[in-house]
């Protein structure tokens, strides 16, 4: 029953279907942020490329990660997954979060090279603060309390019922994400990435918050949210109970899954550079 519960909500989840619970928002003020984003890069590492000192080519690999990104940030927030998660479906909520929190913002700054942001940090307070907010602890501790203190459900419903809340919530975990992900893909050597065996522990470290508050909202009977709760339901077996515990296994298996990933490409990075005689290098992009 519940493996046939799943398979039903991941299949209606990807089908745009007729009616309102699959209208597409197309904020114009979102669609036209990704856009001068995407337009930017492009011009910059392009046509623009040599205004900046030190610049060099950006392999198309990275290229298009950046825009993969920015293309991941447009499914959460500008598809029919935005107004399911907003009135419906807690579980699609969690999909929405891990697209801006875990997928979109690591392939932005993979794709960024270290000279494109470089005149930003040359101003020596910003660069103080730069290291400041991009070190480990630092970074560590800014996303995991704002995305636990999130889904507080004292602070998760009313944040729903608020358009501007809302968006401003989005934009705080887009921005919290970049700064978390800096020790493992930081590309400027002036704000340097931890070493291989740092990364590895950061990485693992990051997987417990979600772990735990994945496990709770799975193994709990009952919902948290009065939002989803009040919420219309798409099917009738998907309550809010079980809504939220699919919600939870999205989170708890999902992230962590995602974050062992990571985690082993960078022990395959690390283990090619023991190979190599070069343990104490972490390559930077400048």
């Amino acid at each position: 029953m519940g493996a046939q519960i799943a398979i039903r909500y991941t299949v209606f989840s990807l089908v745009v279907a007729p009616g309102d619970p699959y209208r597409w928002p197309l904020f114009p003020s979102g669609v036209a942020g990704l856009l001068i984003l995407a337009a930017g890069y492009l011009l910059a590492v392009t046509r623009w490329r040599d205004r900046f000192a030190g610049s060099a080519p950006v392999p198309r690999g990275r290229v298009a990660a950046f825009l993969a990104g920015l293309a991941c940030i447009a499914v959460a927030l500008q598809t029919p997954l935005d107004t399911l998660s907003d009135g419906y479906l807690f579980s699609a909520h969690m999909v929405q979060h891990l697209l801006l929190t875990l997928v979109g913002p690591p392939l932005l700054l993979y794709g960024t090279p270290g000279w494109l942001l470089r005149p930003l940090v040359q101003p020596r307070p910003l660069l103080l603060l730069g290291r400041v907010l991009t070190g480990p602890l630092v970074a560590f501790a800014l996303f995991n309390v704002v995305f636990l203190a999130y889904h507080v459900p004292s602070v998760l419903d009313p944040v729903l019922t608020s358009e501007l809340a809302h968006a401003v919530t989005h934009l705080l975990f887009i921005a919290t994400a970049v700064i978390t992900w800096w020790p493992v893909l930081g590309p400027l050597p002036e704000l340097p990435r931890l070493p291989y065996p740092g990364q590895m522990l950061y990485l693992f470290l990051q997987t417990l918050p979600a772990q735990i508050l994945g496990a709770i909202l799975t193994l709990a009977e009952t919902s948290f949210y009065y939002h989803y709760q009040d919420a219309p339901r798409l099917w009738e077996d998907i309550t809010p109970a079980v809504d939220q515990q699919l919600g939870g296994l999205i989170m708890w298996v999902g992230g962590g899954t995602f974050y062992l990933g990571v985690f082993v490409v960078v022990f395959l990075r690390w283990a090619a550079l023991n190979e190599a005689g070069e343990t104490q290098r972490v390559p930077g992009r400048a």
